[in-house]
């Protein structure tokens, strides 16, 4: 039994370092990528539209990604995580969520790619409904899990952390009310760059204590 707990724990270490680097990649590669793309407009355009037109593979590939590395994650999570069921659950539906809304594109809407029609189109493809299921059921999983893991780490005294997991939660939550106003994208932009530092933090903080011997 000796003998093979230290590969044990090191299979788990690695499932949740997936999880810490999965956000900050995500946003790397989707910032990059809205910088080189003619026509692409971040207080327009939300990362999804980068799935379309010549070079839309690369945010496909992005998104997909991130998915798995929080599939992944969440694998390591229920071995970290003792005493907490949702947390790996919600993190593992917010990865699966991710994977939907690479493989079903978003509609071309509001001048991207070329040719796109300036506003919404007039009727949204199946793949487009598919997109917006995906993002409703990645962002609703990545919001609940931050009140998971805020109970979860104030259970542990870890009170910065869980304070942290609550106001990053409620910011999550208060976004899907701002889109389609003036504003609303670049909100989504913040909120969600604040949500991706603060799964790498949480993730992180699960992985240090499992390092620790903590849990």
């Amino acid at each position: 039994m000796t003998t093979y707990a230290p590969a044990k724990t090191s299979a788990t270490k690695t499932r949740l370092l997936a999880g810490v680097v999965a956000g900050p990649l995500y946003l790397v590669l989707g910032f990059a990528q809205a910088a080189t793309r003619d026509g692409f407009d971040l207080t327009v355009h939300p990362f999804s539209f980068l799935s379309l037109g010549d070079g839309g593979w690369v945010q496909i590939a992005n998104f997909v990604l991130a998915g798995v590395l929080f599939l992944v994650s969440a694998a390591g999570l229920r071995k970290a995580m003792r005493g907490s069921t949702w947390g790996p659950r919600l993190i593992g539906g917010m990865g699966a969520g991710m994977v939907a809304g690479g493989v079903f594109t978003a509609d071309p809407a509001f001048g991207f790619p070329a040719g796109a029609p300036a506003g919404q189109p007039e009727a949204v493809s199946w793949h487009g409904t598919l997109h917006m299921v995906a993002f409703m059921v990645a962002i609703v999983a990545w919001t609940l899990s931050c009140f998971v893991f805020a109970r979860y780490f104030a259970a542990r005294k870890h009170k910065g952390l869980a304070v942290y997991s609550v106001l990053t939660g409620v910011a999550l939550l208060a976004t899907p009310a701002f889109m389609g106003t003036s504003g609303g994208v670049v909100l989504l932009y913040v909120v969600a760059t604040l949500g991706w530092v603060w799964s790498s933090v949480a993730i992180g903080a699960v992985a240090k204590e499992h390092d620790n011997g903590e849990m």
